[in-house]
């Protein structure tokens, strides 16, 4: 019966209801589309950096992430990739040889990444086959390579020109060599862009003089939450006395880092955001009861109970803003949902800024659940808390009083 008389409360006075629906909406569009963007940009910038540099979770040499040279390398044992690849939610345990070389073509020289790979693997880590934006990729036994788009650039070099590589091999054996540049890549990450150089891993392990060893073993899977549940399942299955099994948040603190200091700055707007919400929020309710207190008195006066009378307006409050934050998440949710499809990529008048800070010139959007339960808990939160005025003032109204003030 309250509740019912809260509904029908709600809409005798229909502008108002609509001005304060609308009003809230608006800023929970506003506060899901700006949160979206920002966990948007957050995934994208962790798929992209795992994806390409270290996977999920790797497989190393005890000691490696410490000293990254090549002279750390290891040879896998037998059947660890087969036993890695048959953890369940392991996509692939995908080999990998890296270190640097000095890149050179005619007269320009430049440091480089060079990284061998299986291609067929490595198309489930960094999908660099994707990544490709001229020429093709090539085979396992190949002995050729492929060169970032920003490294080209630099080099003067495109599909077809032989690159040169010189640097220090296994345990100090000298290593140089030609490669023919068989295809162009370009990834998310612009600083990689412009160093790296992937090379069929045999080519690879000959061209260091590291016959059968990889600098490491890196492990995809098809979520970031089995992280934990499949680098337990690893450890069971290596000597880590010999190896070790680190996750990506172990590896990449610095990216950890300044995503939380990226992030307390977009709480902050939030926060400001949601100032504005509660101003229009207690607006209305401050009207709500101010033009309803003839009305307070005279039900009071007819014997109606303080707390029932209570439990109506607060039920009227949660109502409004129930109705207020289903509007805007029916409103926010296909905004979001085409972005998330259809990301918005900068004008190229600003992606060189962004480039040069090593930022992807994309913006991404997120349909995480928590962009609108976080809205959600919010507003009610705020409803709560600010619907405790006109509960206040009915348990403190004076009947006589209020029929006098009201009319």
């Amino acid at each position: 019966m309250l509740l019912k008389l809260a509904w029908r409360n709600i809409w005798r006075n229909k502008r108002r209801t609509v001005i304060t629906v609308v009003s809230i909406a608006f800023a929970v569009i506003l506060s899901s589309v700006m949160r979206s963007m920002q966990l948007g940009s957050y995934e994208r910038m962790i798929d992209n950096s795992v994806r390409f540099l270290t996977g999920y979770i790797q497989v190393h040499k005890k000691g490696y992430w410490d000293e990254q040279v090549i002279d750390n390398a290891f040879e896998p044992p037998p059947q660890l990739k087969e036993k890695i690849g048959a953890i369940e939610n392991v996509e692939a345990a995908v080999p990998r040889l890296e270190s640097f070389a000095l890149a050179s073509y005619q007269t320009q020289t430049k440091g480089a990444m060079i990284i061998g790979i299986d291609p067929e693997k490595e198309s489930s880590l960094s999908g660099v086959e994707e990544k490709i934006v001229e020429g093709e990729i090539f085979d396992i036994n190949d002995q050729q390579v492929l060169v970032g788009n920003g490294l080209a650039d630099y080099l003067k070099l495109g599909i077809g020109d032989t690159i040169v590589l010189i640097s220090q091999g296994y345990h100090g054996v000298n290593a140089a060599g030609k490669y023919p540049v068989s295809g162009l890549v370009k990834f998310g990450l612009p600083q990689l862009t412009n160093q790296v150089v992937f090379m069929p891993l045999p080519a690879a392990q000959y061209f260091f003089g590291a016959d059968q060893l990889l600098t490491a073993l890196a492990v995809v899977t098809d979520h970031p939450k089995h992280v934990g549940s499949i680098q337990s399942a690893i450890q069971q299955e290596v000597d880590t006395t010999e190896l070790e099994v680190l996750n990506w948040k172990i590896m990449m603190p610095e990216l950890i880092q300044g995503i939380e200091i990226d992030n307390i700055s977009g709480i902050i707007m939030l926060l400001l955001l949601y100032v504005v919400i509660g101003f229009g929020m207690f607006g209305t309710f401050l009207m709500m009861t101010t033009e309803r207190m003839y009305e307070f008195g005279v039900l009071l006066s007819v014997g109606m109970r303080r707390y029932k009378l209570q439990l109506v307006i607060f039920a009227e409050i949660i109502m409004l803003a129930m109705i207020a934050v289903l509007v805007g998440f029916a409103l926010s949710l296909p905004v979001i949902s085409y972005f998330y499809k259809h990301p918005i990529t900068l004008p190229e008048e600003y992606k060189d800024a962004f480039e040069k800070f090593g930022i992807e010139p994309i913006y991404v959007f997120s349909l995480e659940p928590v962009v609108f339960t976080s809205q959600a808990w919010v507003v009610f939160f705020m409803a709560l808390v600010l619907g405790s005025y006109p509960l206040y003032k009915i348990w403190k109204l004076d009947p006589v009083t209020a029929m006098k003030e009201g009319r």
